[in-house]
């Protein structure tokens, strides 16, 4: 299926991308050019969590504040889902059912490697409590910018003038928060899909382009069946 053909599929049926990864490994960078990218072509939408909406912006100013750093692990996953429960309700679903596409920097995968391998929350928790807040949606598309931690370490402390919360983490927490999401593509190889996020701007985004044809070109295969 050529680029075009695609192009002219992208107001019949939703497709649910989002960006995953460590601080600092690119994905707001990303996000960023395939918006640039398809700017024209379709219908769709960029958003992002936990501040996709004004109350999930409420909830990421607490989060984010360095004030908080004595923040309990499971205070921090409840905020989130909170924040996610409204970004469904009130983003998601909405731009699903009208068929848009959606872009979207941070989504459930995070938690999982945030809250239940980094801060050590049971996953089951994790689990159950991320299906109420996500109704079940799944992103069809998950791309995770990974770079080693010292890459993402560096690049926000030249970048920010004043840390936020998260970004204050020891090596050791950002070191679990990177096997966690690497557990993710071993788990779901078809859907989670790695991309060496220390690569030139440019071509990663050329990968992640890439990856999303033939994500679309493998679904065109399968209808013919």
């Amino acid at each position: 299926m050529s680029r075009e053909i695609i192009y002219k599929q992208m107001n019949s049926k939703s497709l649910f991308i989002t960006f995953e990864g460590i601080e600092g490994c690119g994905k707001s960078t990303q996000l960023q050019l395939l918006k640039e990218f398809f700017r024209g072509k379709g219908e769709f939408i960029t958003t992002r969590e936990p501040a996709g909406t004004l109350i999930g912006m409420q909830i990421r100013n607490i989060l984010a504040n360095s004030k908080n750093k004595g923040m309990d692990g499971l205070t921090e996953f409840l905020l989130l889902s909170a924040a996610r429960k409204q970004h469904v309700e009130e983003v998601l679903k909405p731009a699903i059912q009208s068929g848009k596409w959606i872009f979207c920097d941070r989504f459930a995968d995070s938690s999982f490697a945030y809250q239940c391998r980094g801060r050590g929350v049971d996953e089951e928790i994790i689990n159950q409590i991320t299906l109420i807040a996500t109704g079940g949606i799944k992103p069809d598309i998950t791309f995770l910018l990974d770079v080693p931690v010292e890459v993402g370490i560096s690049r926000i402390k030249n970048r920010a003038m004043k840390l936020e919360r998260i970004e204050l983490e020891t090596f050791d927490f950002f070191e679990r928060v990177r096997s966690g999401y690497l557990e993710l593509v071993r788990r779901e190889p078809d859907r989670v899909k790695l991309v060496n996020g220390t690569m030139d701007i440019k071509e990663v985004h050329e990968q992640i382009l890439d990856k999303i044809f033939k994500y679309l070109n493998e679904l065109e295969r399968n209808s013919r069946t």
